[in-house]
């Protein structure tokens, strides 16, 4: 609809502990930064929002799914951690073989940021993402179960051996680099190790918060063998997990159809996490391809 106001997004510098400096974008919904100052009017829940990748970076500019979060009435922060594209040689080789270190590290010192600039409120922050952004928020509640309220994962590997040793033909030409940049190489006991250390199927036993993971059948980079295997270690360990698999998606949701019924069970996710709002479901599950092969939140009403 036309003449509906957007949230504006603002650039901060972040710190982080080791004193690189990350360029964060802050979004708050409209009636909680009146005239735009990034400074929300009290402590808000917050959505850390994770880039993929993660040789890649966030941008300012529209993003669909910040402004649906805003507009649910969350602030969403968004941070180019070290190994982002875009920022020198330097920022970008400082995340070679940072998976579940330092690049995590990054994140949790913005979260510190915002609860510190009274823009997040400490217990309400939910960490979200796909791909790469999917693998941060399993390690959110995998490696800091203390941090975070909730997270979404959306493609992401969950297990980082499984990743490399089911990785696409197209991915061959890269694999030595690959194992380099996260951290480990498959083919070595030593490189397995490292791996292993790094993913959150290994620490399955201290995640304790609500979780969602959305999964696409038909994945040719993350196998859905990763996520099923978190999913049933959560059930046994009587976790709250909602799974969803789109049967006729790979890596990411690009049917409309598909993006809509994601969209609305993970506002109905947030809503019971964080306290935001959602709108009423009406068919968006109907209507699309998903399964949800497990669930901790009730999809039949608003």
């Amino acid at each position: 609809m036309e003449g509906l106001k957007l949230s504006h997004m603002h650039g901060v510098e972040v710190k982080t502990r080791d004193g690189l400096t990350q360029l964060c974008y802050l979004s708050l919904p409209v009636e909680a930064d009146p005239h735009e100052t990034g400074r929300p009017l009290r402590p808000l829940p917050m959505v850390l929002s994770v880039h993929g990748g993660p040789w890649y970076r966030d941008e300012w500019g529209l993003n669909q799914a910040v402004q649906l979060f805003t507009n649910r009435g969350y602030a969403v922060l968004q941070c180019n951690y070290r190994g982002s594209t875009g920022f020198g040689r330097r920022f970008h080789i400082a995340g070679y073989g940072e998976w579940a270190g330092k690049m995590h590290d990054d994140l949790i010192d913005a979260v510190k940021w915002a609860i510190e600039q009274k823009i997040a409120i400490a217990n309400k922050v939910a960490i979200e993402g796909g791909s790469y952004g999917g693998y941060a928020a399993l390690v959110g509640l995998s490696f800091t179960p203390d941090v975070f309220a909730c997270a979404v994962d959306e493609v992401g590997p969950s297990n980082l051996l499984t990743l490399l040793e089911t990785i696409p033909a197209y991915w061959r030409p890269a694999f030595n680099s690959d194992t380099k940049r996260i951290g480990g190489d498959p083919r070595t006991e030593e490189g397995k190790k490292a791996l292993l250390a790094k993913s959150p199927i290994t620490f399955v036993n201290k995640i304790v918060k609500p979780l969602l993971i959305a999964q696409g059948a038909n994945d040719p980079r993350v196998n859905r063998k990763g996520s099923d295997q978190i999913v049933d270690a959560l059930k046994k360990n009587h976790i709250s997990v909602t799974y969803l698999v789109y049967t006729n998606e790979g890596h990411g949701f690009l049917r409309p159809e598909n993006r809509m019924s994601y969209h609305a069970l993970v506002e109905k996710f947030l809503k019971k996490c964080l306290g935001g709002r959602a709108e009423p479901m009406t068919n968006e599950i109907e209507a699309s391809s998903v399964q949800i092969l497990a669930y901790a939140l009730n999809t039949t009403t608003g």
